[in-house]
């Protein structure tokens, strides 16, 4: 996929045969500073939500240099790889493949898209509630925490306070669960 500055990407990807990505507290925390570290430059992120097999970012690209990000990428997922196996005495790819980026391009998407990636760790019954899952934008969103990574305004812009943002996000849950939860 070609990709373009100050154009949206939803940038996700899984593990190698849904082996965990992350084994503790400490893996996430590491994986989100080597993000910060490879694209902070290249990138702005709008939401996140980092499960234990597989991550979801709502991305905006702010780099010209599209062939150096592609690379960051590559080079994030494979150090990522290495501390890992290092870590856990592993050996081999821990990621499938290349990271995927689906274009963003419907702004009336951009809503829905958070809330699917803030509400992953509700679907996978990892949490009763989403905002107790502490490796997702969702705390920031909320007012919860004061994270730097997320940058929430495109999102929050369309509602009246973030506590508008968390009641629009409880009504989805009620209806998505209502829909295909049960």
């Amino acid at each position: 996929m070609e990709l373009y500055k100050d154009n949206y990407y939803h940038f996700y990807n899984r593990s190698n045969n849904r082996e965990l990505l992350f084994k503790e507290r400490d893996n996430y925390i590491y994986f989100l500073r080597k993000y910060r570290f490879h694209l902070d430059e290249h990138l702005e992120t709008i939401a996140y939500c980092l499960m234990p097999t597989h991550f979801h970012f709502l991305i905006k690209i702010i780099s010209e240099d599209i062939s150096e990000l592609k690379s960051k990428i590559g080079t994030l997922q494979s150090s990522y790889t290495r501390g890992i196996n290092k870590r856990f005495r592993r050996q081999g790819s821990l990621f499938q493949k290349h990271a995927k980026m689906k274009l963003v391009d419907e702004p009336s998407y951009f809503v829905n898209l958070v809330t699917y990636i803030h509400q992953n760790p509700l679907r996978a019954n990892l949490v009763d509630k989403q905002e107790d899952w502490e490796f997702s934008s969702f705390q920031d969103y909320v007012e919860l925490r004061n994270g730097s990574l997320p940058k929430k305004e495109l999102i929050l812009s369309k509602f009246e306070n973030p506590k508008s943002y968390y009641k629009f996000s409880q009504t989805i849950i009620s209806e998505v669960k209502a829909k295909y939860w049960i």
